[in-house]
């Protein structure tokens, strides 16, 4: 078994202009660790552009603040931590499922789809929040 390798590691200023150079750098990775085209091109652009705009959006909720992306490249998957200045909140009560009245809405599917596009979706709070995201490589 390898020793895991940090593919990416970056903090950005708490803007959501940051979050598309930040998506196209770890959809980079993805590629070349020869993953799935559909897990490069959809699961980890859109579950990590929901992770990104949770942690600016409502953990950095001021407008201030950092936020750091980590990529961590293991034998069995790749694991994302986006980590917030924020205050703690309720993942499990944060996510709800969209009903027809609430499917077009743009704000609320954030922990949805990235529990439907990834195979694992951790919180953790220390100082702020982090939100890790895992990936099986096969």
């Amino acid at each position: 078994m390898a020793k895991p390798r940090v593919a990416l590691d970056v903090e950005i200023p708490s803007d959501v202009k940051y979050i598309e150079q930040v998506v196209e750098l770890a959809t980079r990775q993805c590629r070349e660790l020869h993953l799935p085209p559909h897990k490069c091109s959809l699961n980890v652009p859109v579950a990590l552009s929901e992770a990104l705009s949770n942690a600016i959006l409502r953990g950095n909720a001021n407008g201030q603040g950092k936020v750091r992306i980590r990529a961590v490249i293991r034998d069995d998957a790749v694991v994302f931590d986006i980590t917030d200045e924020g205050a703690d909140f309720d993942i499990d009560a944060m996510r709800v499922e969209p009903t027809p009245e609430t499917i077009l809405r743009e704000e609320g599917r954030g922990l949805f789809l990235m529990h439907r596009l990834m195979d694992r979706v951790e919180h953790s709070y220390d100082r702020g929040n982090k939100i890790r995201l895992t990936l099986r490589r096969k």
